[in-house]
């Protein structure tokens, strides 16, 4: 290996990949690619030991902060931007169909089944404006699409998620929705609100670290699945929202910003909104993936 040097060591480094065991092509290139930019990165800023160790305890009470209701690692991704980064590398969009953005770090498995235009709502607060949100689910070439699933999930008005709240019930705010022959899904719900996202523990220090706020706007999440077609993940952002132009996490889109309007008496909601969405089929191997 002979002598390392400051010129030397990320050379080595990668030079030692495989070494001990086989590693295919995509583990190469992800561990070279890796080790050349953080080496970089510490030479750039002239890391201290000091520095070093305080990231390692960093990192280490970040992962003790996570448990089944906060997942801190995509939370810090989310505040520097990487899963909305990752988001986009991932589901390029290639034609008509919707717009991903981050799940984020309060989504909840096995929300309730229930039946079209019914409500998530468990539990009233005070000044909440309820909302009609319906639309259409179609392919690439505009044919409805029936069975697509919707799991939906919001913040209450208090700004809080259900699982980070012990005063709201279990999975309110929370629901799972399929489209109709006509590719048309409806429910109900309420208007969701600006929130800070989780200000302590690490996030709060990264945050404060990096001088940003913590607040996003008022959005409503979406998954979409169904077979032969590329999972949905995205969200409707409330137009009138404050936070639209700086959200904490970046992942505001101009597609994914919908109109919250005066609904119609016989919906018997405050508000309505119409907004549809465009599924890409699934390539190949996600769906050999998925069977």
């Amino acid at each position: 290996m002979g002598k390392v040097t400051l010129e030397n060591i990320t050379d080595i480094v990668i030079g030692s990949l495989g070494q001990n065991g086989e590693i295919d092509t995509r583990q190469r290139e992800i561990m070279t690619s890796l080790i050349r930019h953080l080496h970089g990165f510490v030479k750039d800023v002239r890391l201290q030991h000091h520095e070093f160790l305080a990231a390692c305890d960093y990192l280490a009470r970040a992962g003790q902060t996570c448990d089944d209701k906060r997942q801190e690692f995509i939370l810090l991704g989310d505040i520097v931007g990487v899963e909305v980064l990752v988001d986009m590398l991932t589901n390029v969009v290639g034609g008509s169909e919707s717009e991903s953005t981050v799940l984020g770090p309060f989504y909840r498995g096995n929300p309730p089944v229930l039946p079209k235009g019914a409500s998530t709502v468990q539990k009233d607060f005070d000044g909440q404006e309820s909302v009609y949100f319906e639309g259409h689910v179609r392919d690439a070439e505009g044919n409805p699409l029936q069975g697509v699933i919707l799991d939906v999930w919001e913040d209450a008005p208090n700004g809080l998620y259900e699982n980070h709240d012990p005063d709201q019930p279990d999975y309110n705010l929370r629901g799972r929705f399929e489209t109709d022959e006509n590719g048309h899904y409806a429910f109900r719900a309420i208007r969701p609100v600006p929130y800070p996202i989780p200000s302590d523990e690490t996030a709060g220090e990264l945050l404060r670290y990096m001088g940003h706020h913590p607040n996003r706007p008022g959005h409503m999440h979406f998954m979409i699945a169904r077979d032969g077609y590329r999972t949905l993940i995205s969200q409707i952002y409330d137009s009138s929202s404050k936070w639209l132009d700086n959200d904490s996490v970046f992942a505001v889109k101009d597609s994914l910003v919908g109109e919250f309007v005066p609904a119609p008496e016989e919906l018997g909601t405050d508000l309505y909104v119409k907004f549809d969405f465009v599924l890409a089929r699934a390539a190949a191997e996600e769906a050999i993936a998925a069977e």
